[in-house]
């Protein structure tokens, strides 16, 4: 199944990614995923932290929007659609809580300390993985290792920074734990969609999401009231709107390019990259807003990179070991056979 995936043809905003070797799709991919989130946080920081605007779902609605106008300009239809509806509505509830919990809990945690939380999705996105219909994926007991090194360099950093940061509760956390779980579901389902229909392609995917996903929205925001507050608060910044719309068109740019590593790398590896992402992320938000660094923010950092390292490394060297060992016993088996054959020929000439 893995083979008949990335033999399918896919590009990425025009750019073709199939005839390229994969450290230039791995290039490409992840590129455009730096990009659109690292504005992202940057946007996301600002509007929340800044301006003390905290309407996760208000704000996930406006993006929604954004997405389909993007998707529209794209040029894609409904008839381009390889998969059916139902296929999208669990996948897009998903989606719509992740970033609904992700987002709402910025009012109750800072920026980095949510980021952290977020980024230990690397262990479960492996776990669940092994439960997903389609995938049933194992990984050797070295990359489970490299996760919780980077669980408990996150672990360090986020009670480092509910140190020296006010805006930290119990509230937060349970949410952005929510927001965990559905994550490790969603990389590893959509991995599964890309897998089992590998003409499903990227702008499908998302677009699917997010209308089947965009209903869900209204219900909290109606019960908890966030419509109308965001409503007239946006409505007396109406920059606020220009910020968001910025923010979900660099969001896309990043979207897209997950998808396409997910298709491409599957879902694990996708983890891993958008740990290193939310690491950027993290430590230009305290360059650019100046906030404190300490020493168990650094310890946290340096186990997060020997967590990434150890995932790497190994994986590099396991596979051309076990490969030319394959190769050797196979050319020996094949010549003791031509010896055998040209033993029983002998007698008859």
């Amino acid at each position: 199944m893995k083979n008949n995936n990335e033999e399918q043809s896919r590009s990425l905003f025009g750019i073709s990614l199939s005839d390229r070797p994969k450290w230039q799709q791995f290039l490409i991919c992840s590129s455009g995923f730096f990009f659109g989130y690292l504005v992202n946080g940057v946007c996301e920081e600002y509007v929340y932290n800044r301006l003390k605007f905290s309407y996760g779902w208000y704000f996930t609605f406006i993006q929604g929007w954004v997405y389909l106008a993007l998707i529209y300009l794209q040029g894609f239809t409904t008839k381009q659609m390889v998969n059916p509806w139902k296929t999208y509505v669990k996948l897009s509830a998903v989606l719509m809580g992740s970033h609904g919990l992700t987002k709402g809990s910025l009012a109750f945690l800072n920026y980095p300390a949510q980021l952290m939380f977020k980024s230990t999705k690397v262990l479960p996105v492996m776990i669940m993985g092994a439960f997903i219909p389609g995938l049933r994926r194992k990984y050797p007991p070295h990359e489970y290792v490299s996760a919780l090194l980077l669980v408990v360099g996150l672990i360090l950093f986020t009670l480092a920074d509910a140190n020296t940061s006010p805006n930290f509760s119990i509230l937060g956390v349970v949410m952005v734990s929510g927001a965990l779980i559905m994550d490790s579901f969603l990389g590893n389902f959509q991995e599964a969609i890309f897998t089992m229909n590998p003409d499903t392609t990227q702008m499908e995917m998302l677009f699917c999401s997010t209308v089947v996903g965009l209903p869900f929205l209204i219900p909290p925001m109606l019960l908890t009231g966030e419509l109308f507050k965001a409503w007239t608060s946006c409505s007396q910044h109406p920059y606020v709107y220009g910020v968001l719309v910025f923010e979900a068109m660099a969001t896309f740019i990043g979207q897209v390019s997950v998808l396409s590593l997910i298709a491409i790398f599957g879902a694990a590896t996708t983890a891993m990259i958008t740990t290193a992402r939310k690491a950027v992320t993290l430590l230009l938000s305290y360059l650019i807003f100046t906030k404190p660094l300490t020493e168990q923010h650094g310890t946290g950092l340096i186990l997060i990179s020997m967590g990434i390292v150890l995932k790497m490394i190994p994986e590099n060297k396991s596979v051309p070991r076990s490969l030319p060992k394959k190769k050797e016993l196979t050319s020996a088996k094949d010549e003791n056979q031509r010896n055998e054959e040209e033993e029983e020929r002998r007698p008859l000439v």
